[in-house]
């Protein structure tokens, strides 16, 4: 209960009183993966980061967004299988990131479910987790400016995508 509380206490506080600064996005992966080092030995996960850009962001969020996207990577990865993520980022009219995972999918009709505040596709007992974690991602898009969604093939895995402009 306490973990939920506090999830929303940093979902409802997301932005609040940040300027906008230049972030590295490299850095900003290098770090969370060194946050997640135990998670990730555990379930022999193998994490290939692109070269990333320097955006104009609010940093904390920022940590925040790959944290939950590839903290979930991890969680919902196939039984038996270890999982492989992929980031990276490509530049058009804006910088489109792609976080790829080999892990167990979406089904279609939920995936526009998947971004409410609560939504669980699985139940406490098969998956930790409160529920907030990709409502905050896409909050924190949001105040970016940006958009997110999801291509997913339920048994071969989920690629999030998100835009965020120059």
């Amino acid at each position: 209960m306490r973990k939920m509380v506090d999830d929303l206490l940093d979902y409802s506080s997301v932005g609040q009183g940040k300027e906008m600064i230049e972030v590295d996005c490299n850095k900003v992966v290098d770090d969370v993966i060194k946050d997640l080092e135990a998670v990730i030995e555990e379930s022999n996960t193998t994490i290939e980061v692109a070269e990333l850009p320097k955006i104009k962001g609010f940093e904390s969020e920022l940590r925040m967004l790959f944290q939950n996207l590839i903290n979930n990577s991890i969680k919902f990865s196939k039984s038996g299988v270890a999982p492989v993520i992929k980031i990276s980022a490509k530049e058009s009219d804006s910088w489109i990131f792609a976080i790829q995972d080999n892990g167990i999918g979406i089904e279609e009709e939920h995936i526009d479910k998947v971004f409410n505040v609560f939504q669980r596709l699985h139940t406490r007992s098969e998956v930790e987790g409160s529920g907030i974690g990709l409502a905050h991602c896409k909050k924190i898009i949001e105040l970016h400016k940006g958009d997110i969604w999801i291509d997913s093939k339920p048994g071969e895995g989920s690629t999030f995508y998100f835009k965020i402009p120059k």
